[in-house]
Protein backbone atom coordinates (compact mmCIF):
# COMPACT_ATOMS: atom_id res chain seq x y z
CA UNK A 1 0.00 0.00 0.00
CA UNK A 2 2.96 2.82 0.97
CA UNK A 3 5.18 1.97 -1.19
CA UNK A 4 8.14 4.46 -1.39
CA UNK A 5 8.92 6.57 -5.09
CA UNK A 6 12.36 7.17 -4.48
CA UNK A 7 14.69 5.83 -7.72
CA UNK A 8 17.08 3.38 -6.71
CA UNK A 9 20.22 3.33 -8.14
CA UNK A 10 23.05 0.59 -7.13
CA UNK A 11 25.78 2.15 -8.84
CA UNK A 12 26.18 5.83 -9.79
CA UNK A 13 25.78 5.62 -13.37
CA UNK A 14 24.29 8.64 -14.56
CA UNK A 15 21.36 7.40 -15.35
CA UNK A 16 18.07 8.39 -13.78
CA UNK A 17 15.22 6.10 -12.89
CA UNK A 18 12.29 7.42 -12.78
CA UNK A 19 9.72 6.74 -10.18
CA UNK A 20 6.92 3.88 -9.59
CA UNK A 21 3.87 4.60 -10.87
CA UNK A 22 0.84 3.90 -8.97
CA UNK A 23 -1.37 1.21 -11.35
CA UNK A 24 -4.98 1.13 -10.60
CA UNK A 25 -6.64 -2.03 -9.93
CA UNK A 26 -8.96 -2.40 -12.95
CA UNK A 27 -5.70 -2.38 -15.29
CA UNK A 28 -6.84 1.38 -16.40
CA UNK A 29 -3.69 3.81 -16.39
CA UNK A 30 -5.02 6.84 -14.15
CA UNK A 31 -4.94 10.35 -16.58
CA UNK A 32 -4.61 13.88 -14.79
CA UNK A 33 -7.92 15.56 -14.78
CA UNK A 34 -7.65 18.81 -16.51
CA UNK A 35 -8.75 21.72 -13.88
CA UNK A 36 -9.86 24.86 -14.18
CA UNK A 37 -7.55 26.20 -11.44
CA UNK A 38 -4.88 24.73 -12.38
CA UNK A 39 -2.17 26.11 -14.17
CA UNK A 40 -0.87 24.72 -17.94
CA UNK A 41 2.66 23.39 -17.03
CA UNK A 42 3.19 23.29 -21.48
CA UNK A 43 2.87 27.08 -21.18
CA UNK A 44 5.57 29.22 -20.96
CA UNK A 45 8.87 29.29 -19.69
CA UNK A 46 9.87 26.26 -17.12
CA UNK A 47 12.11 27.60 -14.22
CA UNK A 48 16.03 27.11 -14.36
CA UNK A 49 17.34 24.41 -12.28
CA UNK A 50 19.21 25.64 -8.92
CA UNK A 51 22.31 26.17 -9.05
CA UNK A 52 25.06 24.79 -5.94
CA UNK A 53 26.53 27.19 -3.93
CA UNK A 54 30.31 26.85 -4.02
CA UNK A 55 32.33 27.97 -0.81
CA UNK A 56 35.44 29.78 -1.34
CA UNK A 57 38.14 30.35 0.86
CA UNK A 58 36.84 34.31 1.37
CA UNK A 59 33.11 32.89 2.07
CA UNK A 60 34.47 30.52 4.58
CA UNK A 61 36.68 33.17 6.21
CA UNK A 62 33.58 35.72 5.97
CA UNK A 63 31.30 33.21 7.27
CA UNK A 64 33.53 32.21 10.40
CA UNK A 65 34.15 35.45 11.33
CA UNK A 66 30.10 36.16 10.97
CA UNK A 67 29.48 33.46 13.26
CA UNK A 68 32.07 34.74 15.89
CA UNK A 69 30.90 37.87 15.86
CA UNK A 70 27.15 36.73 16.58
CA UNK A 71 28.79 34.40 19.46
CA UNK A 72 30.27 37.10 21.36
CA UNK A 73 27.15 39.58 21.05
CA UNK A 74 25.06 36.57 22.12
CA UNK A 75 27.42 36.00 24.70
CA UNK A 76 28.07 39.68 25.94
CA UNK A 77 24.07 40.47 26.08
CA UNK A 78 23.97 37.04 28.71
CA UNK A 79 26.54 38.08 30.32
CA UNK A 80 24.79 41.55 30.92
CA UNK A 81 21.47 40.18 32.21
CA UNK A 82 23.39 38.13 34.56
CA UNK A 83 24.85 40.90 35.65
CA UNK A 84 22.00 42.94 36.32
CA UNK A 85 20.47 40.20 37.86
CA UNK A 86 23.12 39.93 40.45
CA UNK A 87 23.02 43.53 41.25
CA UNK A 88 19.22 43.51 41.83
CA UNK A 89 18.94 40.86 43.90
CA UNK A 90 22.36 42.49 46.25
CA UNK A 91 20.27 46.03 46.51
CA UNK A 92 17.09 43.62 47.44
CA UNK A 93 19.42 42.48 50.33
CA UNK A 94 20.89 45.51 51.23
CA UNK A 95 17.66 46.82 51.27
CA UNK A 96 16.22 44.15 53.37
CA UNK A 97 18.77 44.77 55.92
CA UNK A 98 18.22 48.23 56.07
CA UNK A 99 14.25 48.03 56.72
CA UNK A 100 14.81 45.28 59.12
CA UNK A 101 17.01 47.69 61.55
CA UNK A 102 14.48 50.37 60.75
CA UNK A 103 11.95 48.26 62.20
CA UNK A 104 14.20 46.84 64.74
CA UNK A 105 14.85 50.40 66.01
CA UNK A 106 11.24 51.64 65.75
CA UNK A 107 10.30 48.68 68.27
CA UNK A 108 12.69 49.72 70.89
CA UNK A 109 11.70 53.15 70.85
CA UNK A 110 8.78 52.38 72.13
Amino acid sequence: MLRPRIPVNPLPTGIVTPPAQPVALSGIEPTPEASPMAPDHHAGPTAPARTTVQLTAGSVVALAAGGGAVVLVVGAVLVSMLLAVAITGVSVAVIAVVLRLLVKDLQKGR
